[in-house]
């Protein structure tokens, strides 16, 4: 059984997701696992990959969702999707997202990581 806090996070990856694919985006890989993080969701965007970091917040007390991913997330975003793009022979373009939830509200922040 997942707790609470699992759910919580699974519900808002499939919220994330579902809003993702309607905006046109294909999923290629859920929780993508590394040795040093994970990424959300995984996408590809025309003939871009795109690496989306989905965070969840009950509303926008201290600076919401989206001022939960600060430079130590950022990180390891960088290096799993680093890790992610081993894979291929010749990697594709790719940027890093995010969907944010605070509370009712959703907000897909794009282009939040550049290294």
């Amino acid at each position: 059984m997942k707790r609470a806090g699992a759910q919580r996070g699974a519900l808002a990856e499939d919220l994330a997701l579902a809003f993702l694919q309607r905006e046109g985006l294909a999923l290629v890989e859920r929780n993508a696992h590394s040795r040093r993080g994970e990424i959300d969701l995984v996408m590809r965007d025309g003939a871009t990959l795109v690496f989306v970091e989905v965070r969840q917040r009950g509303g926008g007390r201290f600076g919401g969702a989206a001022a939960s991913i600060g430079p130590r997330k950022q990180a390891r975003l960088w290096h799993a999707a680093q890790a992610f793009l081993m894979r291929y022979p010749s990697p594709p373009a790719c940027r890093f997202d995010a969907v944010c939830i605070d509370g009712e509200q959703l907000q897909w922040l794009r282009h939040i990581l550049v290294r």
